[in-house]
């Protein structure tokens, strides 16, 4: 399972092509709605789950997907970009994981990310 407490795993931006890399992951009627990429590892959010994808190895052939289920959500924190500090970050607590935090860099729509858990969610 991926290091979450790792703040370096998870300075993310949107990348819409990171999402091919669960693709062969989903299941019937499971939509992708939006990805995000660091160096190399990067995290999917799908409409049923968070995918977050640990990229391992020189070569980065091996990967580590952990499957983050809405159903599994019990609350989750949303802290939006300022005027100096650009970062947004996303806190989820999670009833058999525990938290699980992502950094996201620029401009990322975190309030999307935010309607996108509620709707499942609620």
């Amino acid at each position: 399972m991926i290091d979450f407490d790792n703040k370096g795993f998870f300075k993310l931006k949107q990348n819409a092509a990171y999402a091919e890399k669960v693709a062969p992951l989903l299941l019937d009627g499971e939509e992708i709605l939006d990805s995000y990429k660091s160096i190399r590892d990067g995290v999917v959010f799908t409409s049923k789950r968070i995918i977050a994808v640990n990229v391992q190895g020189i070569t980065g052939s091996k990967k580590d997907f952990t499957s983050l289920p809405y159903k599994n959500i019990v609350a989750y924190s949303v802290e939006t970009s300022g005027t100096f500090d650009l970062d947004s970050e996303l806190e989820i607590y999670f009833s058999s994981v525990g938290r699980v935090r992502f950094e996201f860099s620029g401009t990322t729509r975190i309030l999307d990310i935010s309607h996108y858990i509620s709707r499942y969610l609620l």
